[in-house]
């Protein structure tokens, strides 16, 4: 959970960095990628981590920019624009962020959870996802970037 606007600011500045990197090592050509057919592909991860971004922003009370479209995007650049631009957002709104809002309990599908607690939710979210898209881009052939540290292609470069 999230006390101080700092301590989040950090985290998300990393974290969305990292994300941004996986959503850009996407291609057109990889983006219907899935560990077998019929399970969630890049794209669709992808889009989901990005619109996710709005779900939690609006448990908290602040709303990010709307899309034109909820529908998946099929192209890898549109996904990796439009989170980037959610990232901003975000990162922008952390900046009035005070340590009574961050404790202030919002409700979370009928539980009572602070605003700090709905953030890490947010981080852990697309942390999660953000992993599996690393396997996926390893099994496209794809550069895996190293997010939270050097992986084994760069550990033997």
């Amino acid at each position: 959970m999230y006390r101080t606007k700092q301590d989040f600011i950090t985290d998300w500045t990393k974290s969305s960095a990292g994300t941004l990197d996986v959503l850009r090592t996407v291609t057109d050509e990889t983006i219907t990628q899935s560990i077998v057919p019929g399970h969630n592909s890049l794209g669709w991860i992808g889009w989901h981590v990005t619109t996710a971004l709005g779900y939690f922003t609006n448990l908290l009370g602040f709303r990010l920019s709307a899309l034109k479209s909820l529908t998946q995007p099929t192209t890898a650049g549109v996904i990796a624009a439009q989170y980037e631009r959610y990232a901003n957002e975000i990162a922008e709104a952390a900046e009035s962020f005070t340590e009574s809002y961050l404790l202030e309990e919002v409700n979370v599908h009928g539980t009572m959870t602070p605003r700090g607690a709905v953030l890490r939710m947010m981080l852990d979210h697309q942390t999660h996802h953000r992993g599996q898209m690393t396997v996926l881009l390893r099994q496209a052939g794809l550069p895996v970037p190293g997010v939270m540290g050097p992986t084994k292609e760069q550990m033997n470069a």
